[in-house]
């Protein structure tokens, strides 16, 4: 696939992004998009973003629970850009509009805060040594892609399928290093829409940890010659703790841990 390839998709995700319309798969075509190829894309996207004013937060880590894994036909975790645009305290969040994304889907998250860069290879307690806070938050996540339907690269290819990230309350690492790595695979979850229990999940489901999730991110990274590693001041967002559901307008969510002590957070759609 030729650059300028490379380039007319991005500036058809970004249209896409913008006009919340729908394109066809690009890895469906001839000359089908490849991993490589859609690591590429992301710093057109990224400049695409910086260029209307927005500035980055971090990265959200997508396809880290192995459930979704044959139902979307990937492999391994993917990643894309939050920005300043996207990246929201829920507590500052009264609704959130619906009509901002296309086939919007909910997913609860471990976010973490980064206070120093995290390198290859670091053992859990190096790793959550390099987090300033971490919190349970809610990612928005969505599809340019009709009906959901996508392989790997074209996820890359559409900023990790991101929409919008909210923030719950943030809970200092220091002291409780030791117990955090531990309560961190060990947590479950209920997720819960209009009183509804939906779905269960829990830490083990995001590579075991959230920890693993965060390393796979630095590893994928320390691999790509065309995007930087995470620097201090980041926020990553792990990848979903249950299956991601569609959302309606109208509808609140509630998720709700326990073995873990991160606050119960809702969200209101309209």
């Amino acid at each position: 696939m030729a650059q300028a390839d490379i380039g007319d998709i991005a500036a058809k995700v970004i249209a896409a992004l913008r006009d919340r319309s729908r394109v066809s798969c690009f890895s469906c075509r001839p000359d089908g998009l490849t991993l490589r190829q859609a690591y590429q894309i992301t710093p057109l996207l990224r400049a695409a973003f910086e260029a209307e004013g927005e500035r980055m937060t971090g990265r959200k880590i997508g396809f880290t629970n192995r459930q979704m894994w044959s139902a979307f036909g990937v492999q391994s975790p993917i990643w894309g850009y939050t920005t300043s645009r996207t990246t929201h305290d829920l507590i500052d969040v009264r609704a959130v509009s619906l009509a901002e994304f296309a086939e919007p889907r909910i997913e609860p998250e471990i976010i973490f805060g980064l206070k120093a860069a995290p390198k290859p290879a670091m053992t859990d307690e190096a790793l959550i040594d390099c987090l300033e806070w971490i919190s349970l938050g809610f990612e928005v996540v969505q599809s340019i892609y009709p009906g959901w339907k996508f392989s790997a690269p074209d996820t890359i290819a559409a900023n990790g399928l991101h929409g919008k990230l909210l923030i719950g309350p943030r809970h200092a690492i220091a002291p409780r290093r030791t117990q955090w790595i531990r309560q961190l695979s060990a947590f479950e979850i209920d997720l819960f829409c209009d009183g509804e229990l939906l779905q269960r999940g829990g830490g083990a489901l995001v590579l075991d940890s959230p920890l693993n999730a965060l390393r796979e991110l630095i590893g994928l990274l320390a691999a790509d010659p065309t995007n930087p590693s995470l620097e201090a001041g980041e926020v990553v967002s792990t990848g979903t703790l249950t299956l991601a559901m569609p959302v309606k307008p109208g509808e609140r969510w509630i998720a709700r841990a326990t073995g873990i002590p991160l606050d119960e957070i809702s969200v209101r759609f309209e």
